[in-house]
């Protein structure tokens, strides 16, 4: 039970560099009435670009967003860009001003005959400066997405420079697992039903120990995935010891979850002692997950873990599946229930259109939500995903709508009731 490897980890959260390059791109269609500024923060020298500097900043526009249907967009260097609609520039001014008075002894905000305004802030009427304003939000998309790649970047090759796991280490782990307290280590994250103009609607939550938190807890320079075998040995301990850990706990068992559990762990007696120590309703809010790699590598004991888990009322979901191998999954002669499969930038539709024909067939013959697709860290994937006929999303993105409270709708068009 626990995250993929760490090579396969996902990308970061949507920037607000993309929300306000995706908000500049539908408001071409959108341009009446509307004004923006940009303020230019990151020019403020550095004892004045402080967290609480900042914060009283994005409040000074709060009134504002609210009676004027407006956006804002905190920017990963601190410029603020502020887009509203039916307000006269003099409105939004009063709150520039604010700012200047709050900056006052910057030299940003000082204006001189002999220099002239030192730009503290750009402003844009979208219906003549609309192609200027996208450049702007183009130009720092750009420059956060390469930003975001390159610490991509630096993690993988981090990945690959460490030792891989030994025998002998993954033995002197097991016992330092036998007694560590793993709360620090188990997160969770949500599989959410997604319908376009909806807020995201949790179903069940994944239940996990994160890989790259135990390394660097126990086992710093040591890459705990490289070899699978020794990787699937030591998700076998830390199953066990998560089995033990959420019949402790009232509240993990009181939702629909899931585990991501190893065919061997539903055959051991540690699964039989938590079976017996959970409720019939509690058999029936939890999902079984188990990797294709650990049910075909002995299949006999797979359908025998599936009878034995399925009759007691557990629910099972293979995972680890892509847009390569789905073709491949029989899910009624597997006898599963749902399929979870990988999400990656081979998806966009754009590039290969007869591939999601294709799966959007076989998604359509396996069940449509009987699929979730998973690791889902941008619009794009939730926007494809819905093509294919898929409902059952998982991801930081969804994450991220999810904490926001904000549906697929809105956060594609920042706020349909902005873009009216």
């Amino acid at each position: 039970m626990a995250t993929p490897p760490a090579s396969a980890a996902p990308l970061p959260s949507p920037s607000q560099e993309y929300a306000l390059y995706d908000y500049a791109v539908r408001l071409a269609r959108h341009r009446e009435g509307r004004i923006a500024v940009h303020i230019h923060l990151s020019r403020l020298q550095s004892y004045n670009r402080r967290d609480h500097h900042i914060r009283v900043a994005i409040n000074t526009f709060e009134t504002l967003v609210k009676q004027f249907e407006g956006q804002l967009f905190v920017l990963q260097n601190n410029d603020l860009v502020f887009v509203c609609r039916g307000a006269a520039v003099e409105d939004v001014d009063e709150a520039v001003l604010r700012l200047r008075y709050l900056f006052s002894e910057d030299p940003l905000t000082r204006f001189t005959e002999d220099q002239g305004d030192p730009t503290f802030c750009t402003w844009y009427i979208m219906e003549h400066d609309h192609a200027r304003f996208l450049a702007m939000a183009r130009r720092f998309h750009e420059m956060s997405e390469a930003q975001r790649l390159e610490r991509h970047r630096v993690r993988q090759q981090a990945s690959r420079n460490r030792s891989p796991l030994t025998p002998e280490l993954l033995a002197k782990l097991e016992g330092a697992l036998a007694s560590a307290d793993l709360t620090s280590l188990v997160r969770n994250q949500s599989v959410c039903a997604v319908t376009t103009g909806d807020i995201p609607r949790p179903i069940f939550e994944e239940i996990y120990v994160s890989i790259e938190d135990l390394e660097k807890a126990l086992i710093p320079n040591v890459s705990a995935s490289a070899d699978p075998w020794l990787f699937q040995r030591l998700t076998t301990v830390l199953d066990r010891r998560m089995l033990s850990q959420i019949l402790r706990d009232d509240n993990r068992t009181s939702r629909a979850f899931s585990l991501n559990l190893n065919v061997a762990t539903i055959l051991s007696n540690d699964f039989q002692k938590f079976d017996q120590g959970v409720g019939f309703g509690v058999r029936g809010r939890l999902v079984i997950e188990v990797q294709k790699v650990d049910i075909f590598h002995d299949m006999g004991a797979y359908f025998f873990a599936r009878d034995y888990a399925q009759e007691r009322g557990y629910k099972i979901c293979l995972d680890g599946i892509t847009h390569l191998t789905l073709p491949f999954i029989d899910r009624e002669r597997l006898g599963i229930d749902l399929i979870k499969m990988y999400w990656g930038p081979e998806l966009t539709g754009a590039a290969r259109p007869e591939l999601l024909d294709d799966l959007a067939v076989r998604i359509q013959d396996i069940g449509q939500s009987r699929m979730i697709l998973c690791r889902c860290d941008g619009e794009e994937a939730i926007s494809i995903g819905q093509r294919l006929g898929i409902a059952l999303f998982q991801g930081r993105f969804v994450d991220h709508l999810v904490s926001r409270q904000q549906s697929i709708t809105e956060y594609r068009t920042n706020g349909a009731r902005f873009l009216r």
